[in-house]
């Protein structure tokens, strides 16, 4: 009968295969955050259309001293900032936020969700910039929540 360290042997071996020859460097244990990076992310390949970006943003419609952002004001908003910005089209659903405050406090407010398809350049990333400064900046909010996703369009 085998012993079991030969066993183990036998096991990294066969498991290790040919692949690596040399042990990788050991990283110091545990690592700093600054040394710990993103995992990369694939490539994204489009099988019909074009890569394009994804982008929703949550805006809230309470505010702390005033009464909430109403549909004219919203809709005034949408009108005149965003869609001079963003020409070809976008999209806005009704949404309800909810979070839970360190004193074990639920807060709802009702949101809107704005979701914009755009190019990847930076002048698109500026001007939804634009849009969450003017929005927090008009309506006394603390965030617009900003969330991007690559995204395969066609039309």
């Amino acid at each position: 009968m085998k012993t079991p360290a030969l066993l183990a042997a036998i096991v990294a071996l066969t498991l290790t295969g040919c692949a690596a020859t040399h042990p990788a460097p050991q990283a110091p244990f545990p690592p700093k955050a600054a040394e710990v990076a993103p995992p990369a992310a694939p490539a994204l390949m489009c099988k019909t259309g074009n890569l394009m970006t994804q982008t929703t943003l949550y805006f809230g419609l309470s505010r702390h001293n005033a009464a909430p952002v109403n549909a004219k004001q919203w809709q005034s908003f949408v009108d005149k900032d965003v869609t001079p910005r963003f020409k070809d089209g976008l999209s806005v659903f009704d949404a309800k936020g909810q979070w839970l405050r360190s004193e074990g406090v639920v807060i709802k407010e009702n949101s809107k969700a704005l979701m914009l398809i755009h190019g990847t350049s930076p002048q698109e990333q500026t001007k939804i910039a634009e849009i969450r400064d003017l929005y927090k900046k008009r309506f006394q909010q603390d965030s617009v929540m900003q969330v991007d996703s690559p995204a395969c369009v066609d039309f």
